[in-house]
């Protein structure tokens, strides 16, 4: 554990500190990653259960949840992703009705987005690793500004057919530790049915009815030394 947990800061260090002060300016990708969404076409995505190309809208170098959860067309392990998302403001909604999506590392486990802006925080709010643990702080920004989240994550580890090591994952927001190495003990709420958790999976990201933007998203596929 020890270890792993020293290979997450090694890891994600320099993002940390790239991450200060975002807004406008996406966060430029390493030169090892696997681009996801550079805001110039979504050919990298499909709808979820189909090979049928997304009907998420591009908007100013971002793209707009519409028309249902989109999964990478690749799939991946255990890895490094980056995302930055924006909420919008609804100062007429409520709780889960208020900028809700989420984004899920392999189909399975979920990092919730969501408008949390200045809340005490619960195991749904944004940030939360959903139903499983509250964010370590708010490290939320208000609606309406770019956010960043950079995940360390962990597939879970089988013998044969056997769990003997529970997912598990470490959590920037906006460049502040928001989770660290936290067990996710099995897929999180509204996940994309996979028959082997054995196996890689997609990003998926969540369509749950708000015009969530979401734009910059890279991946670095790591290997068990790192």
């Amino acid at each position: 554990m020890k270890r792993w947990a020293l290979a997450a800061v090694v890891c994600m260090a320099g993002t940390a500190g790239a991450q200060v002060g975002v807004g406008e300016q996406p966060v430029p990708p390493p030169p090892d990653a696997v681009i996801l969404f550079d805001g110039t076409g979504m050919s990298a995505w499909a709808k979820q259960d189909s090979d049928e190309p997304v009907s998420w809208r591009l908007v100013d170098g971002a793209m707009e949840v519409a028309g249902g959860n989109i999964v990478t067309r690749e799939h991946f392990g255990d890895c490094q992703l980056h995302v930055e998302f924006m909420v919008p403001l609804m100062p007429d909604a409520t709780g889960q009705a208020r900028g809700n999506s989420g984004v899920y590392l392999q189909g399975s486990y979920e990092v919730q987005v969501l408008d949390s802006f200045g809340l005490e925080l619960g195991l749904g709010d944004c940030g939360a690793i959903y139903g499983v643990a509250v964010p370590m702080v708010n490290a939320c920004r208000p609606p309406g500004t770019w956010q960043t989240y950079d995940i360390l994550f962990h597939a879970p580890r089988f013998d044969g057919a056997n769990l003997v090591q529970n997912a598990r994952m470490s959590v920037l927001q906006n460049g502040v530790w928001i989770h660290e190495y936290a067990e996710i003990p099995g897929p999180t709420t509204a996940a994309m049915h996979r028959e082997d958790l054995s196996q890689p999976g997609p990003l998926m990201l969540q369509d749950h009815g708000c015009p969530v933007r979401y734009r910059n998203i890279w991946v670095r596929p790591l290997t068990a030394a790192e």
